[in-house]
């Protein structure tokens, strides 16, 4: 009897660590969909021409809610603000879960939601300066790359909080998936660089920009070679985990779209706004991918890492014991 009231004792307890954890695991997904979001809605509002819809800032037209200059171009740019500053507010939010339940949490959990705090502070800082120095192409650039970093920092938290069991069939796949993410980060920085310098327009003008845009272009092949090696090595290992194949069916998947999608908007000379929004969400959403993978590729290793140590001590002191 003693012993079901303390196993009940500790399944209660378990219960009771857990529910933080569960918590905080979600408002991190609701978050990165936010933040995915936001990012088509600011691009969506680069290719509409929106980006100084609102020449003041943080507010617009010196109002919470513009209502007599509202427009289409105006509530683009409204409410891409909008959907920051909640992001924003759920970051405050975090932040204060992972500390307030830091002693039944993973000790790095709170420092990370910390720095995911401070990483969407910096964004909206860049957010201000894109309105105040009239979209200068840099500052577009970086705004861009902090919301690619801050999406990426909330996956990782989300990945590494979501139930995972290690198969120890990984190999070197975290190697592949890490430079795979890293390769297409960039890709999408340049991709950045020649939407905030409108590099395609400059070089059907015959200017000087080319260079930008063919960097772009053939830039795309190294992402393109790891992420497929990532997926053909996913399809021939044995006994992967479901979840990775699952995400590396994803990776191949979202690659074809993303290549068809930027050889449609070239062709096209970026005449048709939806096809370019979606270039960029598709992009994000390959890093999105390759990311995830790559956090339960590490997690796999390091559980079988330290499964495998643990029977060696284990054997260790077996040896020992038939020893002495």
């Amino acid at each position: 009897m003693s012993q079901f009231v303390l196993e009940s004792q500790n399944q209660v307890a378990t219960t009771q660590q857990q529910l933080p954890k569960d918590r905080i695991r979600k408002l991190v997904w609701k978050m990165a969909i936010a933040t995915l979001i936001l990012m088509a809605i600011g691009s969506a509002t680069r290719v509409m021409n929106a980006g100084l819809a609102c020449p003041d800032w943080p507010l617009c037209y010196g109002e919470l809610v513009p209502t007599k200059q509202m427009n289409f171009q105006v509530f683009l740019e409204w409410f891409h603000r909008l959907d920051a500053s909640l992001i924003g507010v759920s970051a405050i939010v975090l932040v204060a879960m992972s500390w307030w339940n830091r002693q039944c949490l993973p000790k790095w959990l709170p420092w990370a939601c910390t720095f995911a705090l401070f990483l969407i502070v910096f964004q909206g800082i860049l957010g201000g300066l894109t309105v105040t120095q009239l979209l200068r192409f840099d500052i577009v650039t970086a705004h861009l790359g902090t919301a690619l970093f801050f999406f990426t920092t909330l996956l990782v938290i989300g990945t590494a909080l979501t139930p995972y069991k290690a198969t120890g069939t990984v190999g070197k796949l975290p190697v592949i998936s890490l430079l795979a993410s890293i390769l297409v980060y960039f890709q999408s920085l340049l991709g950045a660089l020649v939407g905030s310098r409108w590099a395609l327009h400059q070089c059907f003008a015959g200017y000087q920009l080319c260079t930008v845009m063919y960097t772009h272009i053939f830039g795309l092949i190294p992402p393109t070679v790891a992420t497929l090696s990532l997926v053909f090595i996913s399809r021939s290992t044995p006994a992967l985990h479901p979840a990775l194949r699952k995400l590396a069916n994803y990776a191949g998947g979202l690659l074809i779209l993303q290549i068809i999608l930027g050889f449609a908007t070239y062709r096209l000379h970026l005449q048709v706004e939806l096809l370019t929004v979606a270039h960029q969400l598709i992009g994000a959403s390959l890093l999105g991918t390759l990311v995830a993978f790559t956090v339960f590729c590490v997690r796999d290793w390091m559980d079988t890492r330290s499964i495998a140590e643990y029977k060696q001590d284990l054997n260790s002191s077996a040896t020992s014991e038939q020893t002495i």
